[in-house]
This record gives structure tokens, sequence and C-alpha cells, in this order.
């Protein structure tokens, strides 16, 4: 059992609801990614598949292994919220059992939630952009339903770290 410094503050509850958020929030453009990646028809044609995707292929390996590592990613979040972000737990190797100083959580979960914003940000607006001319039918409205969570992500772990910020100074 992990033991967590005294001086720390339990999170709020809605920085705890909003690591959850932020860790859903990749789960939609990781099912659908997953679903191209299988082949299922998702909206672009199979000669786009096999140019722009590589599917079948090792293109199927770079969708799944980007699902994954954004999920991993997200996940990350609630580190935030739990005694693991404030102290390692005692299985790893070397450092386990030590306290993690605050700016080595901040600092990266800052840096990430600005460069989400960033990222993401452009997808505010994928109903107004037409630039999506090989993805047809209703997949382009469900392919924007199944990223536009993502525009959530980097607001989210903002919100979080400076919640982990407050309670660890």
């Amino acid at each position: 059992m992990i033991e967590v410094p005294k001086s720390c503050a339990p999170p709020p509850r809605w920085a705890v609801w909003s690591a959850y958020a932020a860790a859903l929030t990749t789960v939609p453009s990781g099912v659908w990614r997953i679903a191209l990646a299988l082949g299922l028809p998702v909206g672009y044609p199979d000669e786009v598949l096999r140019h722009d995707f590589g599917i079948p292929g090792r293109g199927v390996v770079s969708l799944v292994g980007l699902s994954l590592v954004t999920e991993a990613l997200a996940l990350l979040t609630f580190g935030l919220v739990r005694p693991w972000g404030e102290v390692l737990p005692r299985w790893i190797p070397l450092i386990g059992g030590r306290r993690v100083h605050p700016l080595a959580a901040v600092v990266p979960a800052g840096l990430g939630a600005v460069a989400l914003t960033y990222l993401w940000s452009g997808f505010v607006f994928w109903w107004s952009d037409e630039h999506h001319p090989a993805i047809s039918g209703p997949w382009r409205d469900i392919v924007g339903a199944c990223y536009q969570p993502l525009v959530l992500w980097g607001p989210l772990l903002a919100a979080v770290t400076v919640s982990y910020y407050r309670r660890r100074r």
C-alpha cells in the first residue's frame, strides 16, 4: 500500500471527475481507428485505405499502436488525482516509494495540456470544414463525432493539473 504524505489534501471531486473525462475523451477516436485498421467500412474507399493508410499492411500496426499509446497517455491523468502521483509505487525499481516532486508532474502535464489544446482545437470546426473529400456519406459526421471529444482533452488535463499543483504546493 502506498502511503500518501499527510500534508497533501485529497483531490476535489471535480478534479477526479475531470481526470475520468480526460481519459474517456480518447476512446471514441481510438475505437474508430481500430475499426479502420481492421478494414471495417468506415467511410474510406478501399483505394484510400491501401494508398493513404497502408491497410492491409503496416498501417494496421500504426493505427492500433496510435490508439493504445493515446489511451495510455490519457490514463496518465489519473496520476494527478491518485496516490501514485504523489508517491511512486514501491514496485518501481530504484525509485519506488519516493515522493514525486510536484514540478515533475506539473511541467509535463502542463506542457501536454497546451500541446493537446493546440493539436485538437481544429476539430471544433470539423463540420464547417469541407476538406474531407475521401470520407463519404454519413461517415464524415461519425468521424467528426468520434474525434470531437479530443477537443476537451487538453482543457481537462489543464484543470486537473492546476488542481494537483494547488494541492501539492
